[in-house]
């Protein structure tokens, strides 16, 4: 029988100094505190260290940017955690979303399930499909 490793436990490390482009696919929970470049992709947690910097699309079930810098779409189906003094360029998408004060952020945000679902209509589709309380 498998043994389980504790929620907190690191299966792989990319420390500081160190580079790597290409793509990352996992299990377990993984720390990027180096260079990375390419496509990461994992139904388990990726973290994002103090220092790390990574150029990359994202799809995972969870994501904490612990203050390093992403560039890239993130997809998480769990979610999202942003802690200073993290730096983000690109866009969000995760039911839970956590921004801490003094973070950096450029980009949009999407808050709802990632289940491969077609999107809700937008507001404004909806506001303009209703019949104004003006006309009645």
């Amino acid at each position: 029988m498998e043994q389980q490793l504790p929620a907190t436990e690191i299966t792989a490390l990319l420390g500081r100094g160190t580079q790597f482009e290409g793509k990352l696919h996992f299990e377990g929970r993984v720390r990027i505190d180096g260079v990375f470049k390419g496509e990461i992709r994992s139904d388990d947690t990726l973290v994002i260290g103090e220092g790390a910097e990574v150029h990359a699309e994202i799809d995972v079930a969870t994501v904490i940017v612990r203050g390093g810098v992403v560039h890239g779409n993130i997809r998480a189906k769990t979610a999202i955690e942003v802690h200073a003094p993290g730096k983000i360029v690109g866009n969000l998408h995760s039911p839970s979303l956590f921004i801490d004060r003094g973070v950096e952020f450029q980009g949009t945000c999407r808050m709802d399930a990632i289940d491969g679902k077609a999107p809700a209509k937008p507001v404004a589709a909806v506001a303009a499909a209703r019949p104004s309380a003006a006309g009645a």
